[in-house]
């Protein structure tokens, strides 16, 4: 199956797909949750991650009957966070949030602490949000062919920047520079702020960014919007058309946000929770603040989550190897 057809399945994910999945066994006697719940993120408190977990925390609180906890363990691009879930007790108690470098990593990092196939297994995937590409606005360019145009006829003065290394940023550009055969040079800084600030600076003329970090620049008219890396409009940005529309076929990269679980943690507590996860993401109250941060809701069954990742794995691993982007 493709990456586009995969990323449509979950932008599009329905109540009916989830109920219809197959039903694990009944969780034993209702023992599941008998004691607090730990969701690790990975990162500091703040960003997308963590906006992603503390949206479900209050209504697993209410739902399963027990407090949630969120426990932010930031570092090494992730790995740190994510190798304290894989090596967790299996016995439904930690569970981690994770986003798009976690299948970046994969490639990126020769050694992982952890094994993604064999230690951690997918329990729903949270929300998709497609990145958006902006411009300074005294750049010579105001669209996307413009810039096309502007780079190939002068390779090396256009320069991006990136929240580091084989960032989602970094690398949707890197996939736009390869599907648009032009040379850019990139800039990689420690964060997305930074990046944003030289951006309206006039130091780097692009930058791909999730929508949460551009959506108030844009419309305050610090910025540029030329395009969403996505296959349909964001509902929060509804004139800034998607780089399909504007010819560039296959081209969408985005970060997105979901849950996984030790492996090992018995199959009836990964779907419960997964269930449990699709049911606040898709509410109603859930997906007006996703529109607000430019983020489609999903909300999916453990396998397709894994699939989903098992497709990102191997698009941005082409690119990483393509491009020979390393870690910093």
């Amino acid at each position: 199956m493709s990456q586009s057809r995969i990323s449509r399945r979950h932008f599009n994910l329905s109540l009916a797909a989830g109920a219809a999945a197959v039903c694990a066994p009944a969780l034993g006697q209702g023992a599941w949750p008998a004691r607090p719940i730990r969701i690790v993120v990975p990162y500091t408190p703040g960003g997308f991650t963590d906006q992603m977990a503390r949206l479900v925390q209050p209504g697993l609180q209410a739902r399963l009957g027990q407090p949630v906890v969120i426990d932010n363990k930031p570092g090494a691009n992730s790995l740190i966070g994510v190798d304290a879930v894989a090596k967790a007790p299996p016995d439904g108690s930690t569970f981690g949030v994770v986003i798009a470098a976690y299948a970046a990593n994969t490639t990126l990092y020769p050694k992982l602490p952890y094994d993604p196939a064999k230690d951690l297994v997918g329990v729903s995937l949270m929300g998709v949000s497609p990145l958006l590409a902006a411009v300074n606005n005294n750049a010579p360019f105001k669209t996307a062919k413009e810039l096309i145009d502007y780079a190939r006829a002068n390779p090396g003065k256009v320069s991006f920047g990136s929240s580091g290394n084989g960032s989602a940023a970094h690398l949707t550009t890197e996939l736009w520079k390869a599907q648009t055969r032009t040379y850019m040079v990139h800039v990689p800084y420690r964060g997305a702020v930074p990046a944003l600030t030289d951006l309206l600076g006039g130091q780097i003329q692009l930058f791909f960014d999730a929508p949460t970090g551009l959506i108030n620049q844009g419309k305050a008219g610090k910025v540029r919007l030329i395009g969403v890396a996505s296959e349909r409009r964001l509902p929060v940005l509804p004139d800034v058309p998607t780089f399909v529309e504007q010819g560039f076929a296959n081209f969408t990269g985005s970060t997105w946000a979901g849950m996984l679980a030790p492996a090992g943690t018995p199959r009836d507590i990964v779907q419960r929770m997964s269930e449990e996860v699709a049911r606040i993401i898709r509410s109603e109250e859930t997906r007006a603040k996703l529109d607000a941060m430019g983020t489609f809701a999903a909300g999916s069954t453990p396998q397709e989550f894994d699939a989903f990742i098992a497709a990102e794995t191997r698009k941005w691993g082409d690119v990483i190897r393509t491009a020979g982007v390393k870690a910093d």
